[in-house]
Order: C-alpha cells, then sequence, then structure tokens
C-alpha cells in the first residue's frame, strides 16, 4: 500500500511539475506576442502566434489529461483535493472553453483581420489564463498537501 501511495505522489509531482513548466511557456510566449503590438510586422506576428496557440492547446491538455484525468478516474484519493476539485471545476472548464475558442477563432484569421482583433483577444485571454492559474494553483495545493 505504501508503495502505491508513494508511487501516487511521485506521479502527481511529475504532472504539477510539467504542467507548471508549460504554463511559464504560455505566459513567455504570450508576452512575447503582445510585446509585438501593433502588430505590424504580419508574418513575425503570424508565426509567433502559431506558435502560442499550439503550445496553449498542449497546456490545455496537459492539464486535462493530467490532473484533471488523475482527478475524475478517482486516482486522487486526497479528500481536500477533490473538494477543491468540485468546487472550481466548472471555472476551470469555462476558462478551457475561452482559451479554445482563442485557438479556433486565430487559426482561421491571418493578415489585417487577425491584426485588429489580436490585441483585444490577448487581453480577454490574459485575464482567463490568470484565473485558470489561480484556479490550478488551489488544486495543485490541494494536492501536494
Amino acid at each position: 500500500m505504501a508503495d502505491s501511495t508513494n508511487e501516487r505522489r511521485q506521479n502527481t509531482g511529475k504532472i504539477v511539475r510539467e504542467l507548471l513548466q508549460e504554463r511559464q511557456q504560455v505566459w513567455s510566449l504570450y508576452c512575447q506576442l503582445g510585446g509585438m503590438k501593433p502588430f505590424t510586422q504580419k508574418q513575425a506576428v503570424e508565426a509567433k502566434l502559431r506558435e502560442f496557440c499550439q503550445l496553449l492547446i498542449d497546456y490545455i491538455s496537459l492539464g486535462h489529461f493530467g490532473i484533471y484525468h488523475w482527478i475524475n478516474d478517482g486516482i486522487e484519493r486526497r479528500v481536500r483535493a477533490l473538494e477543491v476539485a468540485e468546487q472550481i471545476y466548472s471555472r476551470l472548464a469555462e476558462a478551457t472553453d475561452v482559451m479554445v475558442e482563442f485557438n479556433d477563432k486565430h487559426e482561421k484569421l491571418s493578415g489585417d483581420e487577425l491584426r485588429a482583433h489580436l490585441a483585444e483577444d490577448l487581453s480577454k485571454l490574459g485575464e482567463v489564463l490568470a484565473l485558470r492559474n489561480d484556479l490550478e494553483d488551489q488544486l495543485i495545493a490541494a494536492m501536494v498537501s
């Protein structure tokens, strides 16, 4: 039993470290992209946006198929982690939906149309990313305590 518990905790720690690393990378690219305002270098902006969107989807997937999968499949057994997950899951899901919509929208846009919406869309996305980070931090704290 102790080996099983230790293994689960090691796996939890690994998943959390990966998620936090990807989160940091998302914020780094987010800042790089935002620093390209007023988005006059069309090709550079579009390339950075594609890179950012791919990382954003990877980050969403790691959270969904890593930490949230861990909870939904009953692998996580700490009561506090399960309680926190229940309290925040709907808001995490909403944040995830906004992030996926950002990706879907900007996969289809290019040129002037993309640059016309990007500053406002990035601003909204930044708020959602910050909220998601706060929610994830609550869950992570409950999982590693």
